[in-house]
């Protein structure tokens, strides 16, 4: 891939971010608020800014589900086609050593990457529930802090020497 790829794939993902946001601001700018001031999750995120809306909020909700759902399903796609290109190159691998130390590493990032997805898509594209902020929040934690703190863990304890240094100091606390 040229460099001049790359640029045009980072200018595209850029502007269709900045588009997709200016244009939720600006309908969610037109919602009435009350005098509740309070929002019920760990950081101001579209879905509990619209539940705690006095206006009609169904156009909002709607065309939240509508653009997540045309941007959340893309990447991970294509990560899922890119999986099985790689699945058929393992596939490929004449060593079983080799087969088995390649399924693990795709099979702890694929593991990431679907909490990932499926968390996003469970709050962002699937239709609202009443009563649904406690989960909402669960699940935003899933994909907010669970998630970037799960990878370096997946892959730095796949080191050899790493995993040797966690287990030597979790004998010298006694914890082993």
């Amino acid at each position: 891939m040229t460099f001049q790829h790359q640029l045009q794939f980072v200018i595209f993902c850029w502007l269709v971010g900045l588009v997709l946001s200016i244009v939720l601001y600006i309908f969610l700018k037109r919602l009435k608020f009350c005098n509740l001031n309070i929002i019920n999750h760990f950081f101001c995120d579209i879905p509990p800014l619209v539940q705690i809306s006095c206006s009609d909020t169904y156009f909002m909700k709607l065309l939240t589900s509508l653009v997540s759902g045309a941007v959340v399903p893309f990447p991970f796609m294509f990560i899922v086609i890119t999986y099985i290109f790689i699945l058929q190159a393992i596939l490929k691998i004449p060593s079983t050593s080799g087969r088995k130390k390649a399924f693990s590493t795709c099979s702890s990032h694929l593991i990431v990457v679907c909490t990932y997805y499926g968390t996003l898509s469970t709050v962002y594209i699937l239709p609202p529930r009443e009563n649904s902020v406690n989960s909402n929040k669960g699940l935003s934690l899933l994909y907010i802090l669970v998630t970037p703190l799960f990878n370096p863990l997946v892959y730095s304890l796949r080191n050899q020497d790493i995993r040797a240094a966690v287990i030597r100091s979790l004998k010298m606390l006694n914890w082993l």
